[in-house]
């Protein structure tokens, strides 16, 4: 039987500059905040062997995608991280898993949508579960500031913006907590969808 202290949530992302690193380190926080176990995988390049990321993926209960946008969608080497899930894909092991995603540009908007919208396709094709921000727009909240909770005001997932500065310093502090608040909804759903699965399975046996 499942154990909701297991929930694992599983980031996969590529950086290139490390910024979106950045990004990816604040949703694995935001994972480990809600009380679930954050995986961290990167992307490395076109020509690793992928198959460690999908084992690992494989037993997670949840995935966060994560790409830096390039020419108005995921880069190159998470694009053939994509092209390898067609392995799980055709065996069908990560439908019913939660799915989410994250994106980081040098502009305001750079197409980040697309991005999410390839990495939302992905989920879907798997027959995953897709979570979005859940998180009302920077305008709505009256802050659209490099300090503001989604300024960007996306919903399918979180956009971050990092100028051409070092990651230490980009994207800013409101990006980096949009984003600890996506692993921390991810991983708190996470674990409500295990303790389903075992109110299911209860509920079969009895």
């Amino acid at each position: 039987m499942a154990n909701t202290a297991a929930a694992k949530v599983a980031i996969v992302y590529h950086s290139g500059y490390g910024h979106t690193a950045v990004v990816a380190d604040n949703v694995a926080q935001g994972v480990r905040d809600a009380g679930a176990d954050a995986i961290v995988l990167k992307v490395e390049g076109f020509d690793q062997d992928f198959d460690p990321l999908l084992d690992a993926i494989g037993g997670a209960d949840a995935v966060i995608f994560g790409s830096p946008t390039y020419m108005g969608d995921v880069s190159a080497p998470f694009k053939a991280f994509i092209d390898a899930t067609s392995k799980p894909w055709m065996t069908g092991a990560w439908k019913d898993k939660l799915a989410a995603g994250f994106t980081n540009s040098l502009s305001l908007s750079g197409d980040k949508l697309n991005t999410l919208t390839s990495l939302s396709v992905l989920a879907a094709q798997h027959g995953m579960v897709w979570v979005g921000t859940g998180l009302p727009p920077g305008a709505a909240l009256g802050d659209v500031s490099p300090q503001g909770i989604n300024r960007i005001g996306s919903s399918l997932g979180v956009m971050a913006q990092s100028d051409n500065v070092g990651p230490d310093i980009a994207p800013p502090s409101g990006d980096r907590e949009t984003a600890r608040l996506l692993g921390e909804r991810v991983g708190a759903a996470a674990i409500r969808w295990i303790r389903g699965a075992e109110k299911i399975e209860l509920s079969v046996a009895a």
